[in-house]
């Protein structure tokens, strides 16, 4: 028997038990009515003049709904005459290349086909100003030499830093538009000024770019739209940070605390760009954002296929197996290391054979005073939490609380099956 083994060996495992956490998650039905309804609300159409061409930005991130949101904002666009073209708005990622970002949108749907306007994909940059410490600040030069530009995103707490407006409109206007150099640039300094180097650097953007308007979107807590806004450039400032607080309120959670184990099955910049999502895990890659549940061990057992051996968000376990090893494109998660200047999420965890000796070492090295009583959650990946499975001794806590439903007896803990 190998030295692991024979060390895992007797570490018991929990019978598990599938419950369904209910969040309330109220959710627009006609997502393309909404799309219209809030840009007429906010009036911003009569800012597009026939012949005007118009760039309109799109991200990376797995945005709800993000062809319809695309595709109908292409729509309005046409109905006033402008000429619309989509422009990747995703800083360094795909590879920090246009024809890497180009496949990004195409995977997530993002087509001239399927949204009825042509992808114009270039990583040069026009610089429009610095800061008065010296950070330049670039956009997108298509976007830069169209008539106007609108930005399209999805508003949510940011995975590394805390402040007024995180993830969301000014932060694409800031890092998406500004491509690897802008991306470079506003991660210079740190996560630590990031709070306040976000919203200075769009507004100097908006000062020299055509930037019309954002069309945010809010998710519920199953990551379906629950509000979809226009919000006009000059009051992006005014409007982002209220937005924001609704999205944190709608965020999702695991409804337990003080967790011995935490077993992710997936992680996947599709997923988060950290991989995993740190307001789920509670586990931070930088000291300027806190929150979530106190976890003591993470383990994880594959990447999504949509990462592509994109693993960034891997450091932030402290377990995973030889396949997740395998799988890994260090190249890809080292370039987001290298423009974010965090490079914990790309260190190597200790990796074990397979997936029982993964969680085995978990459970060995959580520190609970009982190990057959750990308390142990897992996950298929942090944007899928309705369904999760539970070790039997938080059977009792998820029985008292009336937001949880029990969906099957305690079984043995099952590889063969992902957690959803």
């Amino acid at each position: 028997m190998k030295i692991i083994e024979a060390l895992l060996q007797d570490v018991p495992l929990p019978r598990m038990v599938k419950i369904k956490q209910n969040f309330d998650a109220p959710e627009i039905e006609d997502v393309a009515l909404a799309v219209h309804e809030a840009i007429g609300s906010a009036g911003v159409l009569s800012r597009i003049a026939a012949g005007d061409r118009v760039a309109i930005a799109v991200g990376s991130r797995g945005v709800a709904d993000l062809p319809i949101l695309t595709r109908e904002v292409v729509k309005a666009v046409k109905s006033t005459g402008g000429e619309p073209f989509i422009v990747p708005a995703m800083g360094s990622h795909g590879g920090a290349t246009a024809e890497g970002q180009t496949e990004v949108l195409e995977q997530l749907g993002v087509t001239e086909g399927a949204v009825g306007a042509p992808v114009i994909s270039s990583m040069d940059v026009v610089e429009v100003g610095t800061l008065d410490n010296g950070l330049p600040i670039y956009i997108d030069k298509n976007a830069y030499e169209a008539d106007k530009i609108i930005v399209i995103n999805r508003i949510k707490p940011h995975t590394a830093f805390r402040g007024a407006v995180e993830s969301g409109l000014m932060k694409m206007i800031t890092i998406g538009l500004g491509k690897q150099k802008g991306a470079e640039a506003a991660h210079a300094y740190s996560f630590k000024y990031m709070a306040q180097h976000v919203p200075e650097m769009a507004k100097v953007v908006l000062s020299k770019a055509p930037i019309i308007f954002g069309l945010g979107s809010i998710e519920n807590a199953y990551d379906r739209p629950a509000k979809i806004v226009a919000v006009p450039a000059e009051q992006l400032e005014t409007v982002e940070p209220g937005l924001l607080l609704e999205a944190k309120a709608r965020m999702p959670k695991l409804m337990f605390d003080n967790i011995d184990v935490l077993v992710v099955d997936e992680i996947g910049k599709d997923i988060s760009g950290d991989g995993m999502d740190p307001n789920i895990t509670g586990r931070y890659a930088t000291p300027y954002a806190d929150g979530g549940p106190e976890v003591a061990r993470i383990v994880v057992l594959g990447l999504t296929e949509r990462t592509h051996g994109n693993a960034n968000g891997i450091g932030m376990a402290d377990v995973t197996t030889r396949r997740v090893f395998d799988d890994i494109d260090w190249e890809k998660g080292y370039a987001n290391a290298l423009t974010s200047t965090v490079t914990g999420t790309v260190k190597v965890p200790m990796f074990l054979a397979n997936e029982e000796l993964g969680v085995k070492a978990a459970i060995k090295t959580c520190n609970a005073f009982d190990m057959s009583q750990v308390r142990l959650i897992r996950i298929h990946n942090t944007l899928e939490l309705k369904e999760i499975w539970i070790s039997e001794s938080l059977l009792e806590e998820a029985r008292n609380n009336s937001s949880i439903e029990i969906v099957s007896e305690p079984s043995p803990m099952d590889f063969s099956v992902k957690a959803y």
